[in-house]
């Protein structure tokens, strides 16, 4: 039977309709939607690689591979005799140090009665060509008149210049031992500063024998435990790492093109593949600065003749809200999807 006019009229349009709504629908910003989701997502973590600080012989391990272990707890030993050792060595320099500025103290002590002996020497010897001077004007004026000798007034002549000589000497002796003063003082200076850096050199052996003992810097699991006891380690050595338990983050790699409405503090709902039917909770925390090929060492040259366009992703960190007891199960790598409610959160602020 042949349709009528009117319904082949109507099914034209539909179809018309359809046909412009497949053209919006598929060619629409893919940033419009109101949950933005993608399936390169992972569970990740800041990782704590434990390296040797110093070299040696691995003397203890204390743990397993996947072994939990806390803020603290004691993980390594490297043998410590040779460090042990130069920490006495570094001990008995600060004490012989000690010994030197307590010396280099006692001699300026000391030297500062001579210069007072010096002085007062100076001061009896002025005393003494005052004297002797006077004597000599004395003698002299007996000479004049006939009532004393000459041998008299040449022997007080002869005082005067004792006198003068034995000051100048006295005086002399006081210049040196002032000079000297500066010369204690510049030893007292330099056992200050021997004594310093007897005492820094103690503190990097003591810092170096704590090397020893590497401790957790914080909870987690530890992985890839990479040496036993007997091993031989240079500064710099890894190992093992230590994956957090309770720090765990979710970095998702979305398209640039579903980053236009999607802003700090937004709702996320994760599904966790290893978890099905388990749905978690997170919020957008930041969104990276650069795609990950623009860290690459070499990275591509876009400026060729043949270039073709190939939509970059940009990481979007989600922090998890709750993981409602199932942190035992989650592992670094895992993957997830997330589901990113784009009208919530600072959506609002972003629009004002």
């Amino acid at each position: 039977m042949a349709l009528s006019r009117s319904l082949k009229l109507s099914s034209a349009v539909v179809c018309l309709a359809l046909v412009i709504g497949s053209v919006f629908y598929f060619n629409r910003p893919a940033s419009s939607d109101r949950v933005q989701t993608t399936n390169d997502a992972y569970f990740d973590a800041d990782l704590s690689y434990l390296g040797a600080r110093v070299a040696g012989t691995v003397s203890r391990v204390l743990i397993k591979e996947n072994q939990i272990v806390k803020k603290g707890d004691l993980l390594f030993e490297i043998d410590d005799n040779d460090f042990r050792l130069a920490v006495t060595q570094r001990e008995a320099n600060v004490h012989q140090a000690q010994a030197n500025l307590l010396r280099a103290q006692a001699a300026l002590a000391q030297h500062a009665t001579t210069i007072a002996q010096s002085k007062a020497d100076v001061e009896a010897n002025q005393a003494s060509l005052s004297l002797a001077e006077l004597d000599k004007i004395r003698f002299s004026n007996l000479a004049k008149d006939g009532s004393g000798s000459v041998q008299a007034q040449q022997k007080a002549d002869a005082n005067v210049r004792i006198s003068q000589a034995a000051l100048s000497k006295s005086q002399a002796l006081l210049a040196f031992n002032q000079a000297q003063k500066q010369v204690l003082e510049a030893d007292l200076a330099r056992a200050q500063a021997a004594l310093e850096v007897a005492k820094a050199n103690l503190e990097s052996a003591q810092l170096n024998l704590s090397y020893t003992r590497i401790y957790a810097p914080n909870d987690g699991v530890v992985g890839q435990k990479k040496v036993e006891v007997g091993e031989v380690v240079n500064k710099g050595t890894v190992l093992a790492a230590l994956v957090p338990t309770n720090a765990l983050y979710i970095t998702a790699n979305f398209r640039e093109t579903q980053l236009a409405n999607i802003r700090k503090g937004q709702k996320v709902d994760i599904d966790v593949d290893a978890l099905p039917g388990v749905s978690l909770q997170g919020t957008v925390e930041s969104i990276g600065p650069a795609s990950q090929v623009s860290y690459l060492a070499i990275a591509p040259v876009n400026a060729t003749g043949n270039f073709t366009k190939i939509v970059q992703r940009l990481p979007v960190r989600i922090s998890i809200a709750a993981q409602d007891g199932f942190d035992s199960q989650l592992r670094v790598g895992m993957s997830v999807i997330p589901h990113i409610q784009t009208q919530s959160a600072d959506v609002v602020s972003h629009t004002k």
